[in-house]
């Protein structure tokens, strides 16, 4: 077993070495003994590098205490994981009851999460539980039925973090920390930490562990990344001419809208392709089957908006494909974090349109890549790119700044100047 999961209790070390948990990773090296001695830790580590399990372990290690009890013997909730996504939840809450079931001692783990009727998730706080693992919004739906109370929480976890204030959970999280005592610990985990996201984690935490593996993580990752120039028509063929060419088994195609889900999915499916949408307006119990297919193998292709760039773990996932480009540059960390996990090889290809060449130009600046844009024989985009407009001065037409309701917005500004800022 390795040296590092030998702070761990001997049951919680059976326990993980029956779940095939042979040796930590770097970030659960790092982590475990810190949040063993009830110390705040702040992680920035990659998709696929083992941030569950470095806090699942100390935690379900702290859960064999014994539990805090109300005065009907209910159990008093100890830990609380909060994370973005319904996908990130379950996830999270399978991890914790996979290991849980496999310990002498009864540790109780609920997940709460929107999309579905609120109250199975009621009746089964009723008696009491150890941890629980939630999205902020039914969370706090939850506290408003005085089904959950958080006076007992001794551990608050934050996962996907930068992904919650991307999101705009910070008021809901603030809202939630209010009905926590304390002390209390926390831990702060996501892949990329934003500087409005770092001060946030600075706000929170205190005298935090850091457990930074991001730059050396990325050196040593397993993604090879490719790029396509190709015309926004063609995109579609060129998807499925790969696919036919490097016999992809399975495909996670990330779109920008519901519509082109279902559009690119649809149009895959009279291909002759098994293939699904994802997105949030799906119901849960849709997206769940979507997504055990997926991992079953029974779906080759899953087009999916940034609903699932957080919480998808597909074990040998080879392929993930960039149909649109991320709005956010960070957000591609995120897309192409799904293949190449936990040292398996992964390819990550993006196709670059004429009208989106200055943003993935950004997206490879801001993540200091080498990677040529590339053609495939048939497939070459005719379009020509459209030149960017001076939009920080007046019109040439007009100096007083065009006609009212003409002018660029300020997100027209913003993309200018970051175009500007590239070619620059």
């Amino acid at each position: 077993m390795d040296p590092n999961f030998s702070a761990l209790s001997p049951a919680l070390q059976a326990a993980a070495r029956d779940a095939g948990l042979l040796s930590a990773t770097e970030v659960q090296g790092r982590s475990i003994e810190p949040i063993l001695q009830g110390q705040d830790v702040w992680v920035c580590a990659p998709t696929g590098t083992g941030k569950t399990l470095a806090y699942v372990l100390p935690l379900l290690n702290a859960a064999a205490k014994g539990a805090q009890r109300n005065a009907k013997g209910a159990k008093l909730a100890a830990t609380l994981v909060l994370v973005p996504t319904r996908e990130l939840a379950v996830q999270v809450g399978e991890v914790f009851k996979g290991l849980a079931q496999r310990l002498p001692y009864g540790v109780k783990v609920s997940v709460i999460f929107g999309g579905v009727s609120i109250l199975p998730q009621l009746r089964g706080l009723r008696s009491g539980t150890d941890i629980v693992v939630a999205t902020p919004g039914r969370l706090l739906d939850v506290m408003a039925h005085n089904a959950l109370p958080l006076s007992s929480v001794r551990t608050l976890v934050l996962d996907e973090a930068d992904r919650m204030l991307d999101q705009g959970f910070a008021d809901e999280v603030q809202a939630i920390l209010g009905h926590i005592p304390l002390p209390c610990q926390r831990l702060f985990l996501s892949a990329t930490f934003a500087p409005a996201v770092s001060g946030w984690a600075l706000a929170l935490l205190q005298q935090p562990v850091r457990v930074d593996l991001g730059q050396a993580a990325a050196e040593q990752t397993t993604i090879a990344q490719r790029a396509f120039a190709v015309d926004s028509a063609k995109r579609t063929r060129l998807l499925r001419h790969l696919m036919a060419d490097a016999h992809w088994s399975r495909v996670l195609v990330f779109v920008a809208t519901q519509y082109a889900a279902e559009i690119v999915a649809d149009k895959l499916r009279k291909a002759g392709l098994r293939a699904e949408p994802l997105h949030g307006h799906l119901s849960q119990g849709k997206r769940s089957q979507v997504l055990e297919d997926f991992k079953a193998g029974r779906i080759r292709v899953v087009v999916a908006t940034d609903l699932a760039a957080r919480g998808i773990d597909v074990i040998q996932l080879p392929v993930v494909v960039n149909y649109d480009l991320p709005r956010s540059a960070q957000d591609y960390t995120h897309r192409i974090g799904r293949t190449g996990r936990a040292g398996e090889s992964g390819l990550a290809i993006s196709f670059v349109c004429p009208d989106t060449q200055p943003h993935w130009q950004l997206i490879v600046k801001r993540h200091s890549l080498s990677i040529s844009l590339e053609t495939e024989p048939g497939f070459e985009a005719t379009a020509l790119a459209p030149k960017v407009p001076d939009l920080g001065s007046p019109s040439a037409l007009d100096p007083h700044g065009g006609i009212k309701g003409k002018r660029p917005s300020k997100k027209d500004k913003l993309r200018a100047a970051a175009a500007q800022a590239v070619v620059a």
